[in-house]
């Protein structure tokens, strides 16, 4: 049997814990950083806007002026809507959209609210048609999008796609 030992001197630990620190150092500086909107940056967005006080079509569309969205004044569709126990993959999908407006439907499960669809009159640059949906419990505004109508279409937040 041969045992086999090694002492570290001082200078060789330090010197690997030196290149350890440097390259986490390193590593940190590279990384690189995204647009996509911070926590701080959606709080700051989230305060000069009220999601309360959503009552009725009209208090719907005042919301929705808060994001410069115009629309018609009367809704595409009113309708009462059941938040699922379980998210399947499109309802967390949507979900994440509403995260990163600062909002998250799973503190709503199960819950009944209200969805509120306008046929927006200003989407810069696309011809189609658009729609802005809110999605309100308790006279709060708890999830809402803009999408198009066409098929091959698109959706995103409530923020004018400039401000993305």
């Amino acid at each position: 049997m041969f045992i086999y030992s090694l002492k570290a001197s001082t200078l060789k630990f330090f010197g690997v814990v030196g290149i350890a620190v440097v390259t986490l150092v390193a590593l940190i500086f590279l990384i690189p950083t995204y647009s996509s909107s911070t926590t701080a940056e959606i709080a700051a967005m989230n305060e000069s806007i009220s999601f309360d006080n959503v009552k009725n079509v009209n208090d719907g569309i005042k919301f929705l002026s808060q994001y410069g969205w115009e629309v018609d004044t009367i809704p595409v569709e009113e309708c009462e809507i059941v938040i699922p126990r379980e998210f399947d993959k499109v309802m967390t999908s949507y979900n994440e959209i509403q995260k990163h407006q600062g909002l998250d439907l799973t503190k709503y499960c199960k819950k009944t609210a209200l969805r509120y669809t306008y046929k927006i009159t200003n989407y810069p640059n696309y011809n189609g048609t658009v729609y802005a949906n809110i999605i309100v419990y308790k006279n709060r505004v708890i999830a809402g999008d803009i999408c198009s109508a066409d098929a091959k279409g698109f959706i995103h937040t409530l923020s004018m796609p400039s401000q993305e």
